[in-house]
């Protein structure tokens, strides 16, 4: 029986292209990911916070040197994917593939609370084999991540069956799964070992997580650290080697 390989993700908030100095620099978050993600090879890509906060949300990046750095492709082209014209992606949301991986739907998922949020949401095949892909920027609250995870459960207990893998700055600093993410809240069997990514200089906290499901497991999971990245932003970049499930 053939088995599905590994794939390689990787997530990182980039804390809208302000650095440790307070520069905002959207080329320097695109050189630090070029020489410090790239040779990881990376098939999938989640950014936060890679748009502006402020009204109309501009692109913090430019998008398509950020593709040919990682040589990687926006899932955000068409405006049913981006907030507006102005912005790289979905408030802040900005998920990149492997050209080779042929996506059949993608959408956005609109997130409860005061602040907007959504998630990202591509359904791919990979390699053969079915695989979903969510990236998402969960509240700081835990009362909001448990709406927020459950409202993603719900619209993926909808979907079709298959692997999903969940990723980005989940906000949850436990080194345990915490509350959104047990199965009674979310309704999904997500796993995933915590890593430190927060902040560069000093990382106490697991805020930026890859989780995967049914019968797949994030095999490795490592911060990826260079003072390129570590000066860039906020957050230090997690890079995790996920096994696939032939599992429907």
């Amino acid at each position: 029986m053939h088995r599905p390989s590994d794939i390689v993700c990787a997530t990182w908030n980039v804390h809208r292209a302000v650095g440790r100095d307070g520069r905002f620099d959207g080329a320097r978050i695109v050189a630090a990911a070029a020489s410090g993600i790239a040779p990881e090879r990376p098939r999938i890509l989640a950014l936060q916070e890679a748009d502006l906060d402020d009204p109309p949300h501009a692109a913090a990046l430019d998008v398509p040197r950020l593709e040919e750095a990682m040589r990687l492709v926006s899932v955000h082209r068409g405006p049913e994917m981006r907030w507006n014209s102005h912005g790289g992606g979905f408030l802040g949301n900005l998920l990149l593939l492997d050209p080779h991986i042929e996506i059949t739907r993608r959408r956005i998922v609109d997130l409860p609370g005061a602040v907007p949020r959504a998630a990202v949401l591509v359904e791919t095949v990979t390699d053969g084999v079915p695989l979903r892909v969510v990236s998402c920027h969960l509240s700081l609250l835990q009362a909001l991540r448990v709406v927020q995870i459950r409202t993603l459960g719900q619209v993926i207990a909808r979907a079709p069956r298959m692997q999903t893998i969940l990723m980005g700055d989940l906000n949850e600093w436990r080194p345990w799964r915490g509350l959104a993410f047990s199965r009674w809240a979310s309704g999904l069997d997500l796993s995933g070992p915590p890593r430190r990514t927060f902040p560069p200089s000093f990382p106490i906290l697991p805020l930026d997580r890859i989780l995967t499901d049914r019968g797949g497991r994030v095999r490795t999971a490592k911060v990826l650290r260079t003072p390129d990245l570590a000066q860039a932003s906020d957050h230090l970049p997690l890079l995790g080697k996920v096994t696939r499930s032939a599992q429907a």
